[in-house]
Protein backbone atom coordinates (compact mmCIF):
# COMPACT_ATOMS: atom_id res chain seq x y z
CA UNK A 1 0.00 0.00 0.00
CA UNK A 2 1.14 3.54 -0.77
CA UNK A 3 2.50 4.91 2.50
CA UNK A 4 1.29 8.40 1.53
CA UNK A 5 -2.28 7.11 1.76
CA UNK A 6 -1.84 5.20 5.03
CA UNK A 7 -4.97 5.15 7.23
CA UNK A 8 -2.92 6.53 10.12
CA UNK A 9 -2.31 9.75 8.19
CA UNK A 10 -6.01 10.20 7.51
CA UNK A 11 -6.85 9.53 11.17
CA UNK A 12 -4.25 12.09 12.21
CA UNK A 13 -5.59 14.54 9.65
CA UNK A 14 -9.12 14.06 10.96
CA UNK A 15 -7.93 14.76 14.50
CA UNK A 16 -6.19 17.94 13.35
CA UNK A 17 -9.27 19.11 11.43
CA UNK A 18 -11.58 18.39 14.39
CA UNK A 19 -9.27 20.29 16.73
CA UNK A 20 -9.26 23.32 14.40
CA UNK A 21 -13.07 23.22 14.10
CA UNK A 22 -13.49 22.84 17.87
CA UNK A 23 -11.14 25.77 18.47
CA UNK A 24 -13.10 27.95 16.03
CA UNK A 25 -16.43 27.02 17.64
CA UNK A 26 -15.00 27.70 21.11
CA UNK A 27 -13.94 31.24 20.23
CA UNK A 28 -17.15 31.83 18.26
CA UNK A 29 -19.18 30.96 21.38
CA UNK A 30 -17.03 33.19 23.57
CA UNK A 31 -17.29 36.07 21.09
CA UNK A 32 -21.08 35.67 20.83
CA UNK A 33 -21.46 35.81 24.61
CA UNK A 34 -19.18 38.84 24.82
CA UNK A 35 -21.17 40.59 22.10
CA UNK A 36 -24.42 40.03 23.99
CA UNK A 37 -22.78 41.25 27.19
CA UNK A 38 -21.79 44.47 25.40
CA UNK A 39 -25.39 45.02 24.34
CA UNK A 40 -25.07 44.19 20.66
CA UNK A 41 -28.35 43.01 19.07
CA UNK A 42 -28.62 39.39 17.98
CA UNK A 43 -29.45 40.46 14.41
CA UNK A 44 -26.13 42.31 14.19
CA UNK A 45 -24.23 39.33 15.55
CA UNK A 46 -25.93 37.01 13.05
CA UNK A 47 -24.99 39.39 10.24
CA UNK A 48 -21.35 39.38 11.34
CA UNK A 49 -21.27 35.57 11.54
CA UNK A 50 -22.91 35.22 8.11
CA UNK A 51 -20.53 37.68 6.43
CA UNK A 52 -17.55 35.96 8.09
CA UNK A 53 -18.67 32.58 6.75
CA UNK A 54 -19.06 33.99 3.23
CA UNK A 55 -15.66 35.68 3.48
CA UNK A 56 -13.98 32.33 4.17
CA UNK A 57 -15.28 30.70 0.97
CA UNK A 58 -12.67 32.21 -1.35
CA UNK A 59 -9.65 31.38 0.87
CA UNK A 60 -11.05 27.87 1.30
CA UNK A 61 -11.13 27.39 -2.47
CA UNK A 62 -7.48 28.46 -2.68
CA UNK A 63 -6.62 26.01 0.10
CA UNK A 64 -8.44 23.18 -1.69
CA UNK A 65 -6.61 24.00 -4.91
CA UNK A 66 -3.27 23.88 -3.06
CA UNK A 67 -4.11 20.45 -1.62
CA UNK A 68 -4.83 19.22 -5.15
CA UNK A 69 -1.60 20.74 -6.45
CA UNK A 70 0.43 18.86 -3.81
CA UNK A 71 -1.59 15.63 -3.83
CA UNK A 72 0.22 14.05 -6.78
CA UNK A 73 3.61 14.28 -5.09
CA UNK A 74 2.71 13.97 -1.40
CA UNK A 75 -0.72 12.37 -1.34
CA UNK A 76 -3.79 14.04 0.14
CA UNK A 77 -3.26 13.54 3.88
CA UNK A 78 -0.10 15.61 4.44
CA UNK A 79 -1.22 18.71 2.47
CA UNK A 80 -4.63 18.42 4.11
CA UNK A 81 -3.08 18.46 7.60
CA UNK A 82 -0.69 21.28 6.74
CA UNK A 83 -3.31 23.55 5.21
CA UNK A 84 -5.88 22.85 7.92
CA UNK A 85 -3.64 24.84 10.25
CA UNK A 86 -1.39 27.26 8.36
CA UNK A 87 0.10 27.80 4.94
CA UNK A 88 -0.75 28.94 1.43
CA UNK A 89 -0.04 28.06 -2.19
CA UNK A 90 3.21 29.97 -2.58
CA UNK A 91 4.78 28.75 0.67
CA UNK A 92 3.69 25.12 0.65
CA UNK A 93 4.61 24.42 -2.97
CA UNK A 94 7.92 26.30 -2.71
CA UNK A 95 8.92 24.53 0.52
CA UNK A 96 7.96 21.10 -0.80
CA UNK A 97 9.73 21.57 -4.11
CA UNK A 98 12.87 23.00 -2.47
CA UNK A 99 13.03 20.03 -0.11
CA UNK A 100 12.55 17.55 -2.96
CA UNK A 101 15.25 19.15 -5.06
CA UNK A 102 17.57 19.29 -2.06
CA UNK A 103 17.12 15.53 -1.65
CA UNK A 104 17.98 14.89 -5.29
CA UNK A 105 14.53 14.70 -6.89
CA UNK A 106 14.67 16.34 -10.33
CA UNK A 107 11.00 16.07 -11.26
CA UNK A 108 9.68 18.33 -8.48
CA UNK A 109 5.98 18.25 -7.72
CA UNK A 110 5.18 16.51 -11.00
CA UNK A 111 6.65 13.28 -9.63
CA UNK A 112 5.57 11.12 -6.70
CA UNK A 113 7.50 10.75 -3.46
CA UNK A 114 8.12 7.02 -3.11
CA UNK A 115 10.57 6.92 -0.18
CA UNK A 116 9.32 7.37 3.41
CA UNK A 117 12.54 9.13 4.45
CA UNK A 118 12.12 11.73 1.71
CA UNK A 119 8.45 12.15 2.59
CA UNK A 120 9.34 12.71 6.25
CA UNK A 121 12.05 15.23 5.38
CA UNK A 122 9.65 17.21 3.18
CA UNK A 123 7.06 17.24 5.97
CA UNK A 124 9.65 18.56 8.42
CA UNK A 125 10.80 21.31 6.03
CA UNK A 126 7.22 22.45 5.39
CA UNK A 127 6.37 22.39 9.10
CA UNK A 128 9.49 23.97 10.61
CA UNK A 129 9.45 26.74 8.02
CA UNK A 130 5.96 27.79 9.10
CA UNK A 131 6.48 27.25 12.84
CA UNK A 132 9.41 29.66 13.15
CA UNK A 133 7.36 32.79 12.29
CA UNK A 134 4.81 31.84 14.96
CA UNK A 135 7.64 31.83 17.51
CA UNK A 136 9.60 34.83 16.28
CA UNK A 137 6.78 37.25 15.46
CA UNK A 138 5.43 37.63 19.03
CA UNK A 139 8.99 38.38 20.16
CA UNK A 140 10.13 40.62 17.31
CA UNK A 141 6.99 42.00 15.66
CA UNK A 142 6.89 45.27 17.60
CA UNK A 143 10.49 46.13 16.71
CA UNK A 144 10.01 45.02 13.11
CA UNK A 145 6.91 47.17 12.70
CA UNK A 146 8.65 50.25 14.03
CA UNK A 147 11.63 49.72 11.72
CA UNK A 148 9.54 48.87 8.67
CA UNK A 149 7.11 51.71 9.35
CA UNK A 150 9.93 54.22 9.04
CA UNK A 151 11.46 52.47 6.05
CA UNK A 152 8.30 52.43 3.91
CA UNK A 153 6.73 55.74 4.92
CA UNK A 154 6.41 58.74 2.65
CA UNK A 155 8.26 58.61 -0.66
CA UNK A 156 9.66 55.17 0.16
CA UNK A 157 6.22 53.54 0.22
CA UNK A 158 6.03 53.25 -3.57
CA UNK A 159 9.49 51.67 -3.67
CA UNK A 160 8.51 49.13 -1.00
CA UNK A 161 5.36 48.19 -2.95
CA UNK A 162 7.44 47.80 -6.11
CA UNK A 163 9.97 45.51 -4.41
CA UNK A 164 7.19 43.39 -2.89
CA UNK A 165 5.51 43.01 -6.29
CA UNK A 166 8.86 42.18 -7.92
CA UNK A 167 9.56 39.44 -5.36
CA UNK A 168 6.13 37.88 -5.93
CA UNK A 169 6.51 38.04 -9.72
CA UNK A 170 9.94 36.42 -9.46
CA UNK A 171 8.42 33.54 -7.48
CA UNK A 172 5.65 33.07 -10.05
CA UNK A 173 8.17 33.30 -12.92
CA UNK A 174 10.09 30.37 -11.44
CA UNK A 175 7.01 28.15 -11.77
CA UNK A 176 6.12 29.49 -15.22
CA UNK A 177 9.61 28.83 -16.58
CA UNK A 178 9.30 25.13 -15.72
CA UNK A 179 5.97 24.95 -17.55
CA UNK A 180 7.59 26.45 -20.66
CA UNK A 181 11.14 25.10 -20.71
CA UNK A 182 11.03 21.96 -18.56
CA UNK A 183 13.96 20.51 -16.65
CA UNK A 184 13.04 16.93 -15.91
CA UNK A 185 14.45 13.53 -16.74
CA UNK A 186 14.13 12.42 -20.40
CA UNK A 187 13.31 8.88 -19.23
CA UNK A 188 10.23 9.91 -17.25
CA UNK A 189 6.96 10.83 -18.97
CA UNK A 190 5.28 13.89 -17.52
CA UNK A 191 8.52 15.24 -16.08
CA UNK A 192 9.19 17.93 -18.66
CA UNK A 193 7.29 20.77 -20.27
CA UNK A 194 4.84 20.07 -23.04
CA UNK A 195 1.44 20.65 -24.56
CA UNK A 196 -0.48 20.03 -21.33
CA UNK A 197 1.72 22.30 -19.22
CA UNK A 198 1.41 25.13 -21.74
CA UNK A 199 -2.34 24.59 -22.02
CA UNK A 200 -2.66 24.71 -18.22
CA UNK A 201 -0.59 27.89 -18.07
CA UNK A 202 -2.61 29.55 -20.85
CA UNK A 203 -5.92 28.53 -19.23
CA UNK A 204 -4.86 29.99 -15.87
CA UNK A 205 -3.67 33.27 -17.41
CA UNK A 206 -6.72 33.58 -19.66
CA UNK A 207 -9.25 32.94 -16.91
CA UNK A 208 -7.46 35.36 -14.56
CA UNK A 209 -7.43 38.10 -17.20
CA UNK A 210 -11.12 37.53 -17.90
CA UNK A 211 -12.03 37.77 -14.22
CA UNK A 212 -9.90 40.89 -13.77
CA UNK A 213 -11.67 42.42 -16.77
CA UNK A 214 -15.04 41.74 -15.19
CA UNK A 215 -13.86 43.21 -11.89
CA UNK A 216 -12.46 46.38 -13.48
CA UNK A 217 -14.97 46.98 -16.29
CA UNK A 218 -18.16 45.74 -14.64
CA UNK A 219 -17.28 46.77 -11.11
CA UNK A 220 -17.83 43.25 -9.76
CA UNK A 221 -15.57 43.71 -6.75
CA UNK A 222 -17.11 40.69 -5.03
CA UNK A 223 -15.20 38.54 -7.56
CA UNK A 224 -11.80 39.75 -6.33
CA UNK A 225 -11.19 37.11 -3.61
CA UNK A 226 -12.45 34.36 -5.94
CA UNK A 227 -10.28 35.27 -8.94
CA UNK A 228 -7.13 33.30 -8.10
CA UNK A 229 -8.74 30.07 -6.81
CA UNK A 230 -11.23 30.11 -9.71
CA UNK A 231 -8.37 30.45 -12.20
CA UNK A 232 -6.53 27.56 -10.56
CA UNK A 233 -9.56 25.28 -10.74
CA UNK A 234 -10.27 26.30 -14.34
CA UNK A 235 -6.67 25.52 -15.34
CA UNK A 236 -6.81 22.13 -13.59
CA UNK A 237 -10.09 21.35 -15.34
CA UNK A 238 -8.63 22.32 -18.70
CA UNK A 239 -5.66 20.00 -18.14
CA UNK A 240 -7.92 17.10 -17.12
CA UNK A 241 -10.23 17.57 -20.10
CA UNK A 242 -7.33 17.84 -22.52
CA UNK A 243 -5.73 14.67 -21.15
CA UNK A 244 -8.99 12.72 -21.46
CA UNK A 245 -10.29 14.06 -24.77
CA UNK A 246 -7.25 14.75 -26.96
CA UNK A 247 -5.11 12.06 -28.64
CA UNK A 248 -2.11 10.77 -26.67
CA UNK A 249 0.21 11.99 -29.40
CA UNK A 250 -0.73 15.55 -28.47
CA UNK A 251 -1.08 15.27 -24.68
CA UNK A 252 2.20 13.36 -24.34
CA UNK A 253 4.17 15.79 -26.47
CA UNK A 254 7.03 17.02 -24.27
CA UNK A 255 10.36 18.78 -24.40
CA UNK A 256 13.08 19.62 -21.87
CA UNK A 257 15.38 22.57 -21.58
Amino acid sequence: MDFRQAPFLYILGSCVALFVIAQALFFLRRAWKQGLALGLPREKLRSVVTSSILFTIAPSLAIAATVLALANALGVALPWMRLSIIGNLTYETTAAQAAMEGLGATDGLSGQVTEPAVFSAIAWVMTVGSVLPLILLPLLLKKLQSKLGGAVSGAKAAWADLMSAAAFLGLIAAFISRAIAGSGSPEKLGDGAGFVSLLTLAAAIGSMLLLELLICRKGWQWLTPFAMPASMFFAMGAAILATRLLPEGITQLEWRG
